[in-house]
């Protein structure tokens, strides 16, 4: 469902007392900080405990377990997400009692009005680069507000109500949300038809989705930053130029005004992990930028936040510097531990194309240890839907790795005739290294024993796929205690 946005954009102060509903949700609970931090009266529910709801507590934010239409006698607003259906108690009382009831897209927009907005958008990278932008803006010390789709480590929360000008918002194109911004700057990571069961699977509605976001550009300086490596944010790039609006393009192409090349000289390689690049054209041309995390992905990522940091006036010497300050982002691409000789990782990936560039970076981790292990990756699909309309690609995406294990979908109602073996017969391995389990309890139990010291194991997936990876860590560490996981 596609949520279109309101004719006329309410004050925080209009709103009240906010209740909020599945406040424990990423960004859910960001727009409860963010309000909260303001000065809102707010309070929400959800179905279960969870550190998100403990850090909101501890916040002076009341959370509720379980929904009851008792909650919201006190509200005056109720946020809402697409996710949540009419007949939930909270929403269908606010309903008979004709409170206010907003979508978490438009409180965002509420948030973030009168701020100089950055919002990020695109299939992937989005919550990466907002994450990179914020690390770098509290480094300098220059205290932006922000939200963000996943708590970022080096900030420990997702979502700030700062002090200064600035508004860094990751901007969902998922359910349309994104055309409820009016930002100053926006960047478009790629425009990779995704989430059509919201566009009627029609991948042109989604692209000029994309053109509709970036006519929401405001200011005589508005402009829009756009990877020109991607074909569908590189057609957005011409289309906007054409309608005589400022666009800066960037990336690893020839064609990009703003362009990522190889470091000048040997001294400037990469520190262990990482990766180092030098910037040619546009704004921030001429500084060499060192990351912390390794990832071909997350270099585009970081170039697009160098241009934006200099645009908002950082130099740009300083802006790569102040790039260093980003150690990653929870399950993008994220370091869960080790035991065994085994390392595991947990990413977010569930997209093809996402899927790709997690397993190549996956790769490169594993090849910079030095160990000469293999790459095990337990997969588990998002959606019933999606697997039905995309298994041969999902399975494609996977191909990189030396043995796979998939799992059913998760996050919606089972599809009869649909699993996770119609990806795994996609995976291009050898059939003996490719294997589907329904049950996630036996594939832990799989994966533990095919692993070997040496390995690096990845979790991926948006669903529930990363609590498998820490099982998988709690048992290798177990059955290194009792000495009997014999080295290969």
């Amino acid at each position: 469902m596609i949520v279109d946005p309101p004719d006329r954009l309410p004050s925080l102060q209009e709103l009240g007392r906010i209740f909020v509903v599945g406040i424990g949700g990423s960004a859910m609970s960001a727009v409860a900080r963010i309000a909260f931090e303001r000065g809102a009266p707010v309070a929400g529910s959800d179905i279960r405990e969870s550190p998100v709801i403990e850090a909101l507590r501890d916040l002076g934010i009341s959370c509720h377990l379980g929904h009851d239409p008792a909650h919201v006698d006190d509200a005056d607003t109720v946020v809402v997400s697409t996710a949540h259906s009419e007949d939930v108690p909270e929403i269908a009382e606010a309903r008979r009692r004709g409170l206010r009831v907003l979508h978490r897209a438009t409180a965002t927009a509420v948030l973030a009005s009168g701020s100089r907005q950055v919002a990020v958008a695109g299939a992937h990278g989005k919550t990466s680069t907002c994450a990179m932008l914020a690390t770098a803006l509290v480094d300098a010390g220059l205290d932006p507000s922000y939200l963000i789709g996943a708590v970022v480590p080096g900030l420990g929360t997702n979502a700030h109500a700062g002090t200064g000008d600035v508004f860094v918002v990751e901007a969902d194109e998922s359910d349309g949300s994104f055309l409820h911004l009016s930002p100053s700057i926006a960047v478009v990571t790629n425009v990779d038809p995704d989430h059509l069961e919201n566009y009627g699977d029609d991948p042109s509605a989604y692209h000029a989705a994309f053109t509709d976001f970036a006519g929401r550009i405001v200011g005589a300086d508005g402009l829009l930053v756009a990877c020109a490596d991607d074909a569908g944010s590189a057609a957005l790039a011409e289309r906007v130029r054409a309608d005589g609006r400022r666009v800066i393009t960037y990336g690893r192409s020839s064609a990009a005004v703003a362009r990522m090349v190889d470091a000048p000289s040997p001294g400037e390689r990469a520190e262990a992990g990482g990766q180092t690049f030098a910037t040619v054209g546009g704004p921030g041309s001429g500084a060499t930028v060192r990351l912390q995390v390794p990832g071909a992905h997350f270099g585009l990522n970081a170039l697009a936040a160098h241009i934006v940091l200099c645009l908002l006036g950082l130099p740009p010497h300083e802006a790569a510097e102040r790039l260093r300050a980003y150690l990653g982002t929870v399950r993008r691409f994220e370091h869960v531990g080790s035991a065994g000789g085994v390392v595991v990782y947990d990413d977010y990936g569930h997209h093809p194309t996402e899927m790709l560039a997690t397993v190549a970076t996956a790769r490169q981790a594993l090849l910079a240890g030095g160990g000469g292990g293999r790459l095990v990756v337990l997969y588990r699909p998002l959606r019933y839907t999606r697997t039905q309309r995309m298994a041969p690609e999902l399975g494609a995406a996977l191909g990189g790795a030396d043995v796979v294990v998939v799992l059913d979908p998760s996050g919606d109602p089972p599809i009869e005739g649909v699993s996770g073996a119609q990806v795994a017969a996609a995976v291009p391995l050898a059939a003996d290294h490719v294997l589907y389990r329904s049950d996630p309890a036996e594939a832990v139990s799989v994966v533990t024993a095919e692993l070997r010291p040496g390995d690096l194991l990845l979790t991926l997936g948006a669903g529930d796929v990363a609590p498998l990876g820490r099982q998988v860590l709690a048992a290798l560490d177990t059955a290194g205690q009792h000495g009997d996981r014999a080295p290969s």
